[in-house]
């Protein structure tokens, strides 16, 4: 019984190791999404992301002393081994990513007219992250349905544009039931890490 469980442990981080994991944006969610994945033995990550890093990023970002610097490049000297694309998301470039040789793709974009063509088109490897500025509880979120989530009005928008789009499926998205604070304080690296594991711990419970 002990030999049967270890051999099922040594076979599941070989899955884990072997996951070729797409994440699409490594800002505030998506940097901590790639720390976890990374930390976790996942060997074969894509990271792509357009932006470069500002003192605005500094309070919930991986790699946001690198001020001036496109965010891709220092993830990749950051996490040796991993794979990085600059460039910006649009409907029209998704097909430069070459989403079927992928097994999960993490979606942790803001751009809402990228996320919905990228949630169409990579569907449904899908695992995509819904809104986590102006909260400050991490207790609140959850990982469910994206026709199941609520008090978030970003997720709101990717029901309503999936809904004109046609789109029957179904994919798990992360997000949270705390209802948006009224104020500027825009994001908390206490949430948005946190939507960033959860988007890990999605990945890595569909393959152990």
């Amino acid at each position: 019984m002990h030999l049967d469980r270890c051999k099922k442990l040594f076979s599941d981080f070989n899955a884990l190791q072997n996951l070729k994991i797409l994440i699409c944006g490594v800002g505030g969610v998506g940097g901590y999404a790639l720390e976890c994945l990374y930390k976790s033995g996942v060997k074969n990550i894509t990271i792509v992301d357009y932006d470069t890093f500002e003192i605005t990023n500094q309070n919930r970002q991986i790699g946001s002393e690198c001020l001036g610097e496109k965010k891709v490049d220092v993830l990749l000297r950051k996490y040796p081994g991993i794979n990085g694309v600059n460039l910006k998301i649009t409907p029209q470039n998704l097909h430069m990513l070459n989403l079927e040789k992928y097994d999960i793709v993490i979606d942790a974009i803001d751009d809402l007219n990228a996320k919905i063509a990228l949630i169409l088109e990579a569907y449904p490897k899908i695992i995509s992250s819904m809104g986590a500025a102006k909260r400050v509880d991490p207790t609140k979120i959850r990982i469910d349905s994206i026709w199941k989530t609520q008090n978030d009005p970003f997720a709101k928008k990717v029901r309503d544009r999936l809904k004109k789009a046609h789109f029957k499926g179904d994919f798990k998205a992360v997000y949270s039931i705390e209802k948006p604070i009224a104020c500027d304080m825009g994001s908390f690296v206490g949430v948005t890490g946190a939507f960033g594991f959860a988007l890990c711990s999605e990945a890595v419970r569909r393959f152990v």
